[in-house]
């Protein structure tokens, strides 16, 4: 069982102490967007989960049909971030998340996972090219990893660290 340590709304720098040994120091530029249509409570912005809560193993599917869990990545710092290839504000983020997170932390105890919400291999691939990103890019069919955290109808933007 994981804990989820932090949901990411706005520009801000986090600083994670793990095993009292790594400190990651991470600028995410986030910008939120939400066409929400369900009634939320005012401060959740469209997260239906809380800092602190339990998150339950995740399998992520690659383009490439490898799988990894978040089972496997146990004593990591992950940050999933839930983007699509026709959401401008994820094309946005992305180079950003690429150079100034995924590739100043890959090789410490830290892993990067962009999460593409429902749209097919093809897709993803070209849009990662495209966004000339190195970082693992899972499939997210149905948007199920997606809801695992966030109301259907809110931002697709979504950025989440799990400790």
């Amino acid at each position: 069982m994981h804990k989820l340590r932090f949901i990411i709304f706005a520009p801000l720098k986090i600083s994670i102490m793990k095993k009292g040994t790594i400190f990651l120091n991470i600028l995410i530029l986030f910008v939120f967007v939400s066409c929400n249509e369900q009634v939320v409570e005012q401060g959740d912005r469209g997260y239906h989960v809380q800092v602190g809560d339990r998150v339950e193993n995740i399998d992520f599917t690659f383009p490439n049909g490898s799988v990894m869990s978040l089972d496997d990545l146990k004593c990591k710092v992950v940050v999933l971030q839930c983007t699509a290839s026709w959401f401008s504000v994820c094309r946005k983020e992305m180079p950003f998340l690429e150079k100034e997170v995924w590739q100043k932390y890959k090789d410490k105890d830290f892993m990067l996972i962009g999460v593409d919400y429902d749209e097919p291999v093809d897709k993803v691939l070209a849009f990662t090219e495209k966004m000339k990103t190195t970082y693992p890019m899972a499939l997210d069919p149905g948007g199920e990893i997606f809801l695992k955290f966030s109301y259907k109808k809110s931002g697709v933007t979504r950025n989440v660290v799990i400790d």
